[in-house]
């Protein structure tokens, strides 16, 4: 069983949550993820690692309250248990010393955006952090990953914070004054990320994107998170989840992400969440 260590409320439908799992703390690197499953007869779910401490033996992570399992995970307290916690999995990201780097987080993006800025940092990078939200409110970690980027900028729809507008016009402004860029790194939802990779493609700037298609087993045996790059069938649990943005189908991601909403509405309703 694992331990929940610490709850915090982000924002209405956002929660963070500390997890005693000093096994996969031991091993996590930044870009990994876990699957967990909250008792024995529910789903298992992928969630992108937004913190770990070796020390400490724990896991953060930062979740919205979409569906079923994610809105009773929103329910349980400190001291509550889950029944399976598996990781970490995927690929890290490919952490070294790449010169200036923007990192780009949308949303819930934002959580595992964090600890890739930090290892970015810590690797000699010269870091623009760029984070985006449909309002002021729905900003997180902004602290967090101000204290380990050189640069950082907030861009809102509706304008209640920074920029007025998206995480692309702030991005082309950088691109716009920068003499180079040695590489984007986007995290957010995949319309996002899309519109990210479709700019920086114009300027040939290296760019990476991490996935959140459909997940099962997060082993590669279901196929469920296959994906689509540069034409190749992909699995996002082994081989990512972080791609070459360029090299993404957005519009099968997109349109496979939306193949169970149906069932997934119906779910919550027989739950009654």
């Amino acid at each position: 069983m694992y331990k929940i260590l610490e709850k915090k409320v982000m924002s209405e439908t956002v929660k963070l949550m500390k997890i005693k799992a000093p096994i996969v703390a031991k091993k996590a690197q930044a870009g990994q993820f876990i699957i967990l499953r909250i008792d024995d007869k529910g789903e298992r779910i992928p969630l992108t690692i937004a913190d770990f401490d070796r020390k400490k033996g724990t896991i953060t992570i930062i979740f919205m309250e979409v569906g079923k399992t994610t809105k009773q995970l929103g329910t349980l307290k400190v001291g509550d248990s889950l029944e399976n916690f598996a990781g970490p999995l995927g690929m890290p990201s490919e952490i070294k010393k790449y010169g200036t780097v923007v990192c780009i987080g949308g949303g819930v993006g934002i959580a595992p955006l964090y600890p890739i800025v930090k290892a970015l940092k810590e690797a000699g990078n010269h870091v623009v952090s760029i984070l985006g939200a449909r309002n002021e409110k729905l900003l997180l970690l902004e602290k967090e990953i101000e204290s380990f980027s050189d640069e950082f900028y907030i861009a809102t729809d509706d304008g209640s914070k920074g920029h007025k507008g998206f995480v692309s016009d702030v991005l082309q402004e950088q691109i716009d004054k920068k003499e180079k860029i040695d590489m984007v790194m986007a995290i957010g939802p995949v319309i996002m990320m899309k519109v990210v990779a479709d700019l920086t493609r114009k300027y040939d700037i290296k760019t990476l994107v991490s996935l959140n298609p459909i997940m099962v087993d997060g082993t590669g045996m279901c196929g469920g998170c296959r994906v689509s790059i540069g034409g190749e069938t992909k699995f996002a649990c082994v081989d990512g989840p972080e791609f070459d943005g360029h090299l993404v189908d957005f519009e099968n991601l997109m349109l496979r992400n939306r193949r169970f909403i149906k069932e997934e509405e119906e779910s919550c309703r027989l739950a009654g969440v």
